[in-house]
Order: structure tokens, then sequence, then C-alpha cells
């Protein structure tokens, strides 16, 4: 290995993301679950920053609607990035991860729905947290024109669109987050893991695409300032849609990496990820692991 490449090959990058999702696979559930916590807190973060930045901007939003959704794009990718280099789990990501493990048969097929609940519980718990604790507690937006744009971006992601629209929006989405977590996990060093993240995250949040977890955020925080929406309504019409959307996104980047790259992938027996144990034959992914995180 060619430890003066800037970049770690595509080949690589697929093998850590299999010896990813075997840890993944040992890792205790409570500890998934707060960390699934974190990272629904921390795009949180991110989503309340592009509301803030988008809700703000009046004048631009009526004289240039387009310069409005980027720049609200732009500071959107914040919260991933800080997901990404802190190691919390999110669902999004997992949606990449679990299919290509299972496939190649580094863990069992039980595995992937057990990660996805705990994950997408713990992010809902997570956005619901810092929406009602640290944002419509605080009052930090409860005032015009944040609080009327809140509202209106919630109706605007869950009731106005069509489900199959919502649908095909996440699939867009989760496509692109996807490319930011790959690319990410094939840079070395932190400055580019940052820039890797961020390109591709800008692109479908000012595209207005649908990320189910940054939609747990927005649309209930639009339902406490008094969006006209219900949360069945929401669950039926954004959360499944967009939970739908984005696992068929998340597949369009890790199966063709999976055929591209893993064809010839030993993960050793799905016994031995059952047991808690890890294949012998893996130093070398390890390594690449390792430097990966410096």
């Amino acid at each position: 290995m060619d430890t003066a490449r800037p970049t770690l090959k595509p080949a690589a990058v697929a093998a850590l993301m299999v010896e990813h999702t075997v840890q993944k696979h040992h890792t205790p559930y409570q500890v998934i679950f707060v960390k699934a916590f974190l990272a629904g807190v921390m795009l949180s973060f991110g989503g309340l920053l592009s509301e803030v930045t988008s809700g703000g901007a009046t004048s631009l939003t009526t004289s240039n609607p387009g310069l409005a959704k980027v720049l609200g794009g732009f500071v959107f990718p914040v919260g991933l990035v800080m997901i990404v280099l802190n190691g919390y789990e999110l669902l999004t990501s997992n949606m990449m991860y679990f299919p290509m493990a299972v496939i190649k048969r580094a863990v069992p097929w039980w595995s992937l729905p057990v990660n996805w609940i705990i994950v997408t519980f713990g992010n809902l718990v997570g956005s619901l947290f810092f929406g009602a604790i640290l944002v419509k507690y605080s009052g930090i937006v409860s005032t015009a024109p944040y609080n009327t744009y809140i509202v209106e971006f919630a109706m605007k992601k869950a009731s106005e669109p069509e489900w199959h629209q919502i649908f095909l929006r996440g699939i867009g989405c989760n496509w692109l987050v996807c490319i930011a977590v790959w690319q990410a996990a094939g840079a070395r060093d932190t400055i580019s893991k940052i820039f890797a993240i961020w390109i591709p995250i800008w692109v479908f949040v000012a595209c207005s695409y649908d990320h189910v977890v940054a939609n747990m955020f927005s649309v209930p925080l639009g339902i406490m300032f008094g969006a006209d929406l219900t949360v069945a309504e929401y669950i039926r019409k954004s959360l499944i849609a967009a939970y739908l959307g984005n696992i068929i996104g998340a597949l369009f980047v890790g199966m063709p990496a999976t055929y591209f790259y893993l064809r010839d992938y030993n993960a050793g027996s799905m016994r031995a990820a059952e047991n808690g144990e890890l294949s012998n034959d893996e130093p070398e992914v390890r390594d690449i692991d390792s430097d990966n995180k410096h």
C-alpha cells in the first residue's frame, strides 16, 4: 500500500466499508443508540443553521430565490462533517454500509434490520430533543421571519409534494449523501474529508432533495411552530417516502461498488461475525482503516 497517496483506491474504500460494518455489528446496541442520538443532534445543528440562513434572507429569497437556496445548502454540511469525524451513527450512511456487508456475508442478514431500527429511533430521538429543547423552548427562532419560514419549510417538505415526489427526492438525496461518505472514507486527512463531504451535501440541500433524518428535525419543528400538519400525515407522507427513497439512493452507490471492487473479497464466515470474531485475513484492511483515521 502506498502511504503517500492522498486518497485510498476505490477497492480499498469498498473493503473499508465492509470492515466498518463488521465493527458496527459487534458494537453493543446501547452504544449504537447513543451514537445515533448524537448524530440526530449534530445533523439538526446543520439543519437549524440552514433554516436560519434561508429564513433570514427574505429580500434575497424574493429577488434571487436560487441564490438563497445555494446559501442555505452551503451551511448545512457542517452537521454531517461532525457526524463523520466523531464516528456517530447516521441511518442514511448505514443504508449503504450494511447491504454491502450482507451481500459479502461479512455479517448475518439480521444485523441489517436490527441496526437500522436502532439507528432510526436514535436519530429520531436526537432530532426531536434538539428541535424541542434547543430550538423551540430556547426561543432562538421564535420571531419573524424565522418562525414563519420554519412553518413554510415544513409544509414544503411534508405537505405540498406528492408521495412519489418525496420518494424520488429521497433517492437523489441519499445517492449524494453516500457519495459524500464514500469520498470522506477515502480521504486521509481531516481537511480533505471535510471538503469531500461538503460538496455533495451542498448540492442535495440546495436542490431540495429529501433526507429522512434531516426531515426528522425540520418537519416536527414546523409542527411545533404551528404548521397545518399532523404527526400521522408526516409519518405517512414524508417519513416513509423519504425512508424508502433513501434506501434506493444508498443502493445506487453500494451495489455498484460491491460489484466493481468486492467480487474477490473474502470476509470470512458469518459464524465468525456472529461469535464476535473478525476474519484472520484482514490485516491490510485494518492498516487502511488506521491510516484513514490520521
